[in-house]
C-alpha cells in the first residue's frame, strides 16, 4: 500500500507513534516479560507495523520532495504496480487530485475513485490520459509470456464453467464444495 495524499500521510504518522509508543509500553511491562514468547509475538506484531509504516512515509517524503526540475524514474516491477506508479507520478509532480481532474476536465472526485481502485474503475483510454497529464513515458518495457500460467488459467476455467453447469442443472441440491 502506498500513501496517496497528505490525509493518508498525516494519518500513518499518527499510527506510527501509535506502534512506536505500545512497544515501549511492552518493553517496560514486567507482567508480560514472564512469558516471553507472548510479550516477542506482540512486539514482532507492532513491528511489523511500524516497518511498514516507516517504509511508507518514507517514500511518500521522498516523492513530496523530489527536484522537479529533473525527470523522475519510477520503477514498475509488473502491469498490476502501474496504478502505484500513477499515484507515485502526480504526488512527486506536487498535483492534487483536483488539479489532475482540472487537467483531464474531469471531477476531482472521479479521479479520487481511480486512486481508490487503484485504477480499477478506470478504462485503457482513461489510464492513457492520465500518464500523459502527468508526462509518463515508458523507456522500455519487457513482457514476459507464461505458457504454464495460460495452461493452468485455462484449467481453472474449465473447472469453474463445469461447477457452475452442475448448480445449474442441479438447482434445488444443496452442493458443498472441498
Amino acid at each position: 500500500m502506498i500513501i496517496k495524499n497528505e490525509q493518508q500521510y498525516q494519518h500513518s504518522l499518527d499510527w506510527l507513534q501509535r506502534f512506536e509508543q505500545s512497544i515501549a509500553e511492552l518493553d517496560s511491562n514486567e507482567d508480560l516479560k514472564a512469558e516471553p514468547k507472548r510479550c516477542q509475538l506482540h512486539r514482532d506484531s507492532y513491528q511489523s507495523q511500524v516497518d511498514d509504516l516507516k517504509e511508507q512515509i518514507t517514500e511518500y517524503e521522498k516523492l513530496i520532495n523530489c527536484d522537479t526540475s529533473t525527470p523522475l524514474k519510477i520503477k514498475i516491477n509488473s502491469l498490476n504496480k502501474l496504478p502505484d506508479g500513477l499515484i507515485k507520478a502526480r504526488i512527486a509532480a506536487k498535483m492534487s487530485q483536483q488539479e489532475l481532474a482540472d487537467i483531464l476536465g474531469i471531477d476531482e472526485q472521479r479521479v479520487k475513485e481511480y486512486e481508490d481502485t487503484d485504477y480499477q474503475s478506470a478504462s485503457f483510454g482513461e489510464i492513457l490520459e492520465v500518464s500523459t497529464a502527468l508526462g509518463v513515458e515508458f523507456e522500455a518495457a519487457t513482457m514476459q509470456v507464461d505458457f504454464a500460467e495460460i495452461e493452468a488459467v485455462k484449467k481453472s476455467v474449465d473447472k469453474w464453467r463445469k461447477e457452475k453447469m452442475n448448480i445449474i442443472a442441479v438447482p434445488n441440491q444443496v452442493r458443498t464444495f472441498s
